[in-house]
């Protein structure tokens, strides 16, 4: 496969999880946590806003990742697993998706399919790095 389209395809990856790094971001606000979550138990006040902040490091990770480490990713035996471990992180939360939410409203059956085209994305760069 062309470098530069493999090339391509990690940065849009990288462009990818950086939005859900500012959408993640904004949750205080997008959601109105001051107050919503105030309603919660103190404990489970701090594991919402702890899950966030973990999501958001590891949205950031795979950006890094797919961004700096680009020949890695699909060259070695690590930067496979890597790819799969991404790919089996967006389907799983597409599943979600449907469990919680259900598919009915338009904003989510929008984000199920975001999902979707991360798991497909990265499950294709992983593909990539073990036909190549």
């Amino acid at each position: 496969m062309n470098a530069q389209f493999v090339d391509a395809l990690l940065i849009a990856g990288g462009i990818y999880h950086a939005g859900f790094v500012v959408f993640h971001a904004m949750f205080w606000k997008f959601f109105f946590w001051k107050y919503e979550l105030e309603t919660l138990s103190t404990i489970n006040r701090g594991v919402m806003q702890i899950l966030n902040l973990c999501l958001i490091f590891v949205f950031l990770a795979f950006a890094y990742l797919s961004f700096a480490h680009r020949s890695d990713l699909t060259a070695t035996p690590l930067g496979r697993a890597l790819l799969l471990i991404v790919s089996i992180f967006w389907l799983l939360r597409a599943i979600e998706q449907a469990i919680f939410f259900g598919l009915k409203k338009r904003l989510s059956l929008i984000l199920f399919t975001f999902f979707v085209a991360g798991t497909l994305l990265y499950f294709f760069l992983f593909m990539i790095g073990i036909s190549g």
